[in-house]
């Protein structure tokens, strides 16, 4: 882990200084916008020739940050970059503006020109420019500041600040995934905390494998984490910064405890509990360590999870003879039955936007990933296959991470689709993995 790790307010800070410098007026008539909000997309032609570095080392950093750059659009399904071989102008020097004629004869209706150099203090100085080549005018300019080894962080943040602009809407390539680690014998498979990039990089193990470990979620709102783990024999929830790898137990419950999540603000968090054969839904104060019990309904309610405006939380619950959703005030008032198609329904999870609930659903053979209103409407499923499971959101709301298990001598992996249901991608790991949980975006 770099000794030097800047906040995304550090890094924003210093592109906004850099905005003044590298922004040009952009002509009325001048628009490039993706519009995603109607369904299927077609992907927007974008040109990303190499950045420019003022020497070799400088150069390799460069041409690495405009690799990542390509992947993370690309593998957005919103932008498809044109290949460096078609391109007729070479961008070698940043200060110029780019010859637009060339750029649209390819049909490149984006163009991203970058600078990688390095400073006097050893410092790493980022530049881009984002150009509407049809509109022939810059739409946006940054510049950042970091240590060498943070290089794929401002490249992911640049992908960021591009998608922003294309289309309307927050990035989500600035963030990081934890998972499960799985390795060894499916009869002894070893489980190991893990985190890394939301593209697979930067793995790092938060666990040793000397206990299981289940379900890890992020804070809403900072780097720590819950999860759970099976200690002496018996499953606990604990709480763990994962830049200290600090950790602390979070109470000891009689029976068995499940699927523990956060609250929006950070402050509780919410979990199922089995007693006396009974599995109900309770909440804990973190500060003061109270706990109260939100549903009794005499079944098995699971999974709960919060809206985001922390007002509701979702649920599972077989109350009605089958596993379905179900929704309740935070308080526990109010609880009623969401999903009513065939099938059962498990692991519901609110979109950060507040606008559907992801959910797996089990039938004909199948485990699906799905998505539907919180008002129970519009159920849509996006991928279905023998085994998916644990659907987990991107921060803007629009990708949804899961892991599948093909069955048989092999193991789990974890996999990214979008609302479409048509752009779907796996998601490198060093080994098998399960149960991601997708971070807000880094601070």
């Amino acid at each position: 882990m770099p000794a030097f790790l800047p906040t995304r307010r550090d890094l924003l800070l210093a592109g906004a200084a850099g905005a003044t410098v590298l922004g040009l007026p952009r002509p009325a008539g001048a628009v490039l916008k993706l519009d995603i909000t109607q369904g299927v997309v077609q992907p927007l032609p974008i040109a990303l020739p190499d950045f420019v570095g003022a020497n070799g080392a400088d150069a390799e950093v460069a041409r690495n940050v405009t690799q990542v750059i390509t992947a993370n659009l690309k593998r957005s399904g919103l932008f498809a970059p044109i290949s460096p071989q078609a391109f007729i102008e070479r961008i070698t020097n940043f200060d110029q503006q780019p010859r637009y004629p060339d750029w649209r004869v390819i049909n490149a209706q984006a163009l991203v020109t970058g600078r990688m150099t390095r400073q006097p203090d050893g410092r790493l100085r980022a530049e881009f420019r984002l150009w509407d080549v049809f509109g022939g005018a810059q739409l946006t300019g940054q510049q950042y500041y970091t240590t060498p080894e943070n290089w794929r962080r401002v490249a992911h943040i640049i992908s960021d600040a591009i998608y922003e602009r294309l289309t309307g809407e927050k990035g989500y390539f600035d963030t990081r995934i934890v998972f499960v680690d799985e390795s060894g014998r499916k009869e002894r498979r070893v489980k190991r905390l893990a985190v890394m990039d939301q593209d697979g990089a930067n793995v790092r193990y938060l666990s040793r494998g000397d206990e299981d470990v289940i379900t890890p979620r992020f804070s809403p709102n900072s780097q720590d984490i819950t999860y759970m783990a099976l200690n002496r024999g018996a499953w606990r929830v604990y709480l763990m910064n994962i830049e200290t790898g600090q950790r602390e137990a979070v109470g000891n419950f009689p029976g068995m405890t499940l699927s523990p999540r956060f609250s929006p603000d950070g402050q509780r968090v919410v979990f199922s509990a089995e007693q006396g054969g009974v599995t109900s839904i309770h909440v804990m104060d973190l500060r003061s360590k109270q706990i109260f019990r939100l549903s009794n309904s005499g079944a098995i309610d699971v999974a709960p999870c919060y809206s985001p405006d922390g007002r509701q939380i979702v649920f599972a619950s077989d109350r009605g003879g089958s596993a379905q959703l179900y929704l309740m005030g935070a308080d526990g008032s109010g609880q009623h039955r969401l999903s009513f198609g065939d099938g059962s329904y498990t692991t519901p999870v609110w979109s950060p936007r507040g606008d559907l609930i992801a959910f797996t659903k089990q039938g004909g053979g199948q485990f699906a990933i799905g998505v539907m209103r919180p008002d129970g409407s519009g159920e849509r499923i996006l991928t279905a296959g023998y085994h998916n499971e644990g659907p987990t959101w991107a921060p803007n709301g629009r990708v949804i991470m899961f892991w599948r298990d093909p069955g048989g001598a092999g193991g789990p992996s974890l996999h990214t689709v979008d609302l479409t249901g048509q752009n779907e991608q796996r998601v490198p790991t060093p080994s098998y993995a399960s149960d991601p949980a997708w971070s807000p975006l880094l601070s």
